[in-house]
């Protein structure tokens, strides 16, 4: 992978994190996770007409990949109700490149590497590691954690498809994100209504740099697979487990043990091994 390539990643899991941060503080994560939607959205919009539309081959991808953001959004906002963030987020993220390695190779026909095989033991060793981590609720909600990290693999996958014939990696970015912005709101407004949604409360600044930070690292993840492996590109991003648990250490007030720290590095580790 080229290097310019393995820093960007780097850097978009460190915003990745960053962001979870922020939606994982919130009082309200549905409304906030609308919020970065809408800003997503606005933001996309504007950039669209400054941009050629991508290729009509890619459409069809970006509207399913929009449709499994929707999806999970929603599982994201449900796993930070079952455990601490520095246990749901890492386990999310972790089980993802298991999917999305298999997942490459079975539609985009990439290879699985022996070293693979090791990063998977590492990877669900690590796991199963975090999940019963001093905190036996987690194991009754593991589900919604694993369920994110089974949408995190369906539409990265999708994307690294859907880019590859795009013509334009931008493009295809804000198209894509356009219409996961307007889906999330649509989908609020039928949940609850448009005036709490439109609301200003105290949080809305936060949500609205979440959306910009969000778009951000994602944008930069579909650019990476334009130019290495989806399993590689999926795998050296779930480094942000690390930096979760920094951050869940510094602003949530969450422990920082030896143990989660020795289990996060042992998830990082194998997917650096899919890499």
């Amino acid at each position: 992978m080229p290097i310019h390539i393995v820093l960007l990643t780097l850097f978009a899991a460190l915003l990745h994190a960053s962001w979870n941060v922020l939606l994982r503080g919130g009082t309200d994560r549905l409304w906030s996770m609308t919020i970065m939607c809408l800003t997503i959205a606005l933001t996309c919009a504007i950039t669209a007409l400054f941009l050629p539309a991508p290729d009509s081959a890619s459409w069809k991808y970006a509207l399913l990949s929009a449709l499994l953001h929707v999806g999970y959004n929603l599982c994201l906002i449900r796993s930070y109700r079952s455990g601490d963030f520095g246990q749901t987020y890492p386990i999310a993220r972790g089980s993802s490149p298991l999917m999305v390695t298999c997942a490459a190779a079975l539609f985009a026909g990439e290879r699985i590497e022996l070293s693979t095989l090791f990063g998977i033991t590492l990877i669900s060793v690590g796991i199963l590691m975090l999940a019963t981590l001093g905190n036996k609720r987690v194991m009754s909600g593991l589900q919604y954690p694993l369920a994110t990290g089974a949408f995190i693999a369906a539409y990265s996958v999708v994307d690294g498809m859907g880019v590859r014939v795009s013509g334009n990696a931008l493009s295809y970015t804000v198209w894509m994100s356009a219409l996961w912005g307007v889906m999330m709101p649509a989908l609020y407004i039928t949940l609850r209504d448009s005036k709490s949604l439109l609301r200003w409360r105290p949080d809305l600044p936060r949500a609205a740099g979440g959306g910009l930070v969000s778009l951000l690292a994602y944008g930069i993840i579909i650019y990476a697979m334009t130019a290495a492996p989806m399993g590689a590109v999926s795998a050296l991003r779930e480094t942000s487990v690390l930096f979760a648990a920094v951050l869940g250490y510094l602003f949530l007030g969450e422990t920082l043990t030896l143990r989660k720290m020795l289990t996060c590095t042992m998830i990082a580790a194998g997917t650096l091994m899919i890499g």
